[in-house]
């Protein structure tokens, strides 16, 4: 199993003010924390994309330029590239660029994002979110078989046996991110492409029809089941021991959740809320470098087996030395006891 990181680069508010402060040294200690999740042996750093004050990952590509130029192994992705926003042409020649710098470490996962700040943002129907993110994923798939593209669709210029450069160092992967839409899981496996399925809140377990209609619709397709992948994104933390890990993370997990909540309608979070999300079947990947290993493997197995498993610890206000470490258990204790 692959193991990484997502990260949102979360921006420090001001309490009183609501101001971001020091959002220059915030940057800095990202790539910092990139760096040593290299060094610690992780698969993969993911970064997210948002258009929000507490979220300074607007441009995730840039982000993982910068710290491809200060790694070596780590394979560096989106998470997610919110597609339906983007023009498909100028993501992938982002990502060839990306690849090329990191010499073949670009991957892509592509969705609809968790927020919709992107549509007003870029002059964007709402009415037409499903449509878009089906005609611009059509179109990037093309682009990414074809070095000419001949293309039409509703919502972009038209190309005709256009060339498109540059060109990765193999095929780029690109994996679809999906939370909890029927089609989103079917359409993934009708298409032949690797599911990278978000469970941030609830039982991992209730996500396997959903896996399973994924694999049915690859199969209806005549895809060869050995080529495709499952991985799963999880909000998470490790510490030194559990009881450290929750006091830690529950504080900061509670404030950022609560005022995302604030937005859709969802409860405050409490801390009987919390415990159970830390229970054995809760989605939250919390605890010590044991428990967290057994969760993974846990909840892979529920989902039938997955292939990668990425943990995001940025919604909990955890200082950068806090993360530091839990990216060192990661690498040092984490990843041997899974994969032992």
């Amino acid at each position: 199993m692959e193991i990484g990181i997502d990260d949102f680069g979360a921006s420090v508010l001001d309490p009183q003010t609501d101001e971001v402060l020091h959002a220059q040294r915030s940057m800095a200690e990202l790539l910092e924390r990139i760096e040593q999740a290299d060094r610690s042996g992780l698969h993969l750093f993911g970064m997210g994309e948002h258009h929000r004050k507490e979220f300074f990952d607007s441009s995730p590509v840039t982000i993982l330029a910068a710290a491809a130029s200060r790694t070596e192994q780590i394979k560096l992705s989106s998470a997610v590239t919110v597609l339906s926003a983007a023009d498909p042409v100028r993501v992938f020649q982002s990502y060839a660029t990306l690849d090329l710098i990191s010499n073949g470490r670009a991957e892509m996962v592509v969705g609809r994002g968790s927020f919709v700040d992107a549509f007003p943002l870029f002059g964007l129907d709402l009415r037409n979110y499903d449509e878009l993110f089906t005609e611009k994923l059509g179109l990037l798939l093309q682009i990414r078989n074809n070095e000419r593209v001949t293309w039409s669709g509703k919502f972009r210029a038209a190309l005709d046996d256009q060339p498109i450069y540059p060109r990765p160092t193999g095929k780029l992967p690109i994996w679809v991110g999906v939370g909890g839409t029927p089609a989103s899981f079917a359409r993934a496996g009708t298409l032949g492409l690797p599911l990278m399925v978000a469970v941030i809140g609830g039982e991992t377990h209730r996500f396997r029809p959903l896996v399973d209609m994924y694999w049915a619709a690859a199969e209806r397709a005549g895809h060869d089941l050995d080529t495709l992948e499952v991985g799963l994104h999880s909000l998470g933390y490790v510490a030194e021991t559990t009881e450290q890990a929750a006091n830690e993370f529950f504080p900061g997990y509670a404030r950022q959740m609560t005022r995302i909540g604030k937005e859709r309608g969802w409860a405050p979070i409490t801390q009987g809320h919390f415990d159970a999300q830390r229970g054995k079947l809760g989605a939250l990947v919390v605890g010590g470098p044991e428990e967290v290993a057994e969760k993974m493997l846990r909840h892979s197995k529920a989902l039938g087996g997955v292939t990668r498993f990425s943990l995001q610890m940025g919604v909990a206000d955890l200082t950068h030395a806090q993360q530091m470490e839990a990216i060192k258990l990661i690498g040092e204790r984490v990843i041997p006891l899974v994969n032992a």
